[in-house]
């Protein structure tokens, strides 16, 4: 549809952020009236005013920043063909590049000095005190900061780095070329965005073709592959190096307050449980009816695809009951999301695909769908949700700068909702097929998640390891190293067809340094909260206390407040143990029923 033709109850409210483009130009003019006050702070030796003076000025431009930024970020994803709003984003690009260029200086300033010297500074003007957490966390990363004309040089080379990353993509969405395959006298036209459709296909020669294509093709150019990535991973080694950390993961994890011990007993307890997976494989191969279960069988559906019909109006009222058991508040906020226009619901021309939620400390926590009435539609909305009110009760319990919460925790809330709303449909489902459909997306979060972003965790830190150790690392031993993975985690019940060995070519989070133990860590802790919750082992107090955290907390100190502590093995079992009983939950009404 035209976005004009879609009713306005259906769409965001940018209005809240700027009235017009007149409010939204004199923010503009006012930051780089702003930017041109820090140069009179620029080699000074602060006492307790200057210093607050330039933090607080420093905080205040960073504010409206990225109230700009969000504003411009949501106008542009309504209608991406519209190059005006293309322009005002690149706009205030420049402006924070601008930003960033003005305020370089202040940090390695300030870390000249002890930490004594601040503490001091506190009792002559108390106003510091509204910033205590934040010096805390500056002068954590002092023995990690260079002199300002290191950090400059840094920051002048910072636009050659990241450019494998950049490379990367391009090979891999511009510049391959896959060739056809052919399935009873049937061409198919493969590349890398519909390789996802016909791997699901219910045609098992449609699957064996595309993935035999695809990675027959990805073959061929394992050197240039093998070379971008190594060549990126070197850079993180140097980076870590020259900021003096002992590692790359230690300075991955240095950010988040976390250590090695966190990563390694995830892997550590994923491996213990390889059992489930490799139970879930049985399962199957039981229900695909094959002889012989190939790595190209995997992903295809067990059940039909989604079938059933959920209009966005009753989408919003089953999401509201299944998230009830977080109590009255919670609910009072999402209603209010839904009536005050968060949320931009339908698809239109020109609209960004996918979904998201996005704003900043002063704005909406505003939600991007591309709603088709389907499950995962409905799902989305859920877990959305949970990420904007989690910002909400973030930026509604904090001041701006410790308003926001890591990426560490990012997906704890939306996976929460996702998984109560799941649990919620299934119970009061009387449809065989609405409960097989969503406890076969259960099975394949997990699966994905929990296994396979731990698989690629594992290969990310063995690889890294190689070469912090100076070993050689060529194609063939990334492919070797990826196919012995592949052995453990499918098991002996799985054909491990050859061609998996050049699958991480095409994995971009290698390029994204220690980021997708994450996303099981994420899930692990979400399913920890949700069988707490549900047992009656935490109270929706507990959990909303979490939410309010933002960065007053660790991460890990935050999700301790909701009874997870990630160093237990039992927070990442929980998850594995939930895998474990949808499984049979599965199993029994599939078969017993059929």
């Amino acid at each position: 549809m035209d976005r004009n033709n879609i009713d306005k109850k259906y769409q965001w409210d940018l209005s809240k952020i700027y009235e017009s483009i007149d409010d939204f130009k004199l923010d503009i003019e006012n930051v780089r009236i702003k930017l041109l006050e820090f140069s009179k702070y620029e080699g000074i030796f602060y006492d307790e005013n200057s210093l607050y003076e330039v933090i607080n000025l420093c905080m205040n431009v960073s504010r409206v920043l990225e109230k700009l930024q969000a504003y411009t970020s949501l106008l542009c994803d309504e209608d991406t063909t519209i190059n005006e709003n293309q322009e005002l984003k690149e706009e205030v690009n420049n402006l924070s590049s601008e930003f960033s260029k003005a305020t370089y200086f202040i940090d390695t300033d300030i870390l000249k000095m002890d930490y004594v010297d601040i503490e001091k500074m506190y009792k002559k003007n108390d106003r510091l005190l509204e910033y205590e957490l934040y010096f805390k966390e500056m002068f954590r990363y002092k023995e990690h900061t260079l002199s300002n004309e290191e950090e400059k040089l840094l920051a002048d080379l910072s636009l050659t780095f990241g450019n494998n990353y950049e490379s990367y993509e391009l090979l891999k969405d511009s510049d391959m070329s896959f060739p056809n395959f052919v399935v009873d006298m049937e061409d198919y036209e493969l590349d890398n965005s519909n390789y996802s459709l016909y791997i699901e296909s219910d045609d098992r020669e449609i699957r064996k073709g595309a993935f035999d294509t695809l990675y027959g093709t990805y073959k061929q150019y394992k050197n240039i592959f093998a070379s971008l990535l190594t060549a990126n991973i070197k850079e993180e080694v140097s980076i870590s190096k020259i900021k003096k950390y002992n590692s790359s993961m230690e300075a991955s994890m240095y950010r988040d307050e976390l250590d090695k011990s966190i990563y390694n007993n995830l892997v550590d307890t994923v491996n213990e449980r390889m059992d489930v997976l490799h139970k879930y494989y049985d399962l199957k191969k039981r229900v695909l009816d094959v002889s012989e279960l190939h790595l190209y069988d995997v992903y295809a559906n067990l059940v039909k695809r989604d079938n059933f019909n959920y209009e966005f109006d009753d989408a919003v009222k089953i999401v509201e009951d299944s998230l009830s058991v977080l109590g009255d508040e919670y609910i009072q906020i999402f209603k209010d999301g839904i009536k005050n226009r968060w949320v931009d619901v339908y698809p239109n021309r020109g609209k960004r695909t996918g979904g998201y939620s996005s704003g900043s400390y002063d704005t909406e926590p505003y939600i991007l769908l591309n709603y088709q009435n389907k499950y995962d539609d409905m799902s989305t909305l859920a877990h959305e949700m949970g990420h904007s009110i989690h910002s909400y009760y973030t930026r509604n319990n904090n001041p701006y700068q410790y308003g926001h919460y890591s990426i560490f925790v990012a997906e704890v809330a939306s996976t929460v909702n996702e998984l109560l709303l799941a649990k919620n449909v299934i119970k009061n489902s009387n449809d065989k097929n609405e409960k097989l459909f969503i406890l076969n997306r259960m099975m394949e979060l997990f699966r994905a998640t929990i296994y396979r972003q731990t698989m690629f965790s594992e290969f990310e830190k063995n690889i890294y390891e190689m070469i912090e150790d100076g070993k050689p690392v060529t194609a063939d031993i990334l492919s070797k190293e990826y196919y012995r993975l592949n052995e453990i985690y499918f098991g002996k019940n799985v054909v491990i067809d050859d061609y998996i060995r050049y699958e991480w070519e095409r994995i971009p989070h290698f390029y994204y340094n220690f980021y997708v133990y994450k996303y099981a860590t994420g899930l692990s802790a979400a399913c920890y909260i949700v069988t707490s919750l549900l047992n009656g082992d935490i109270s929706n107090e507990d959990y909303i206390n979490f939410l309010k955290c933002g960065r007053s907390k660790s991460p890990l100190e935050s999700l301790k407040v909701a009874g997870v502590d990630l160093s237990d093995k039992s927070v990442i079992e929980s998850a594995i143990d939930m895998f474990n009983d949808t499984i049979d939950e599965f199993n029994s009404l599939y078969f017993d029923e059929k």
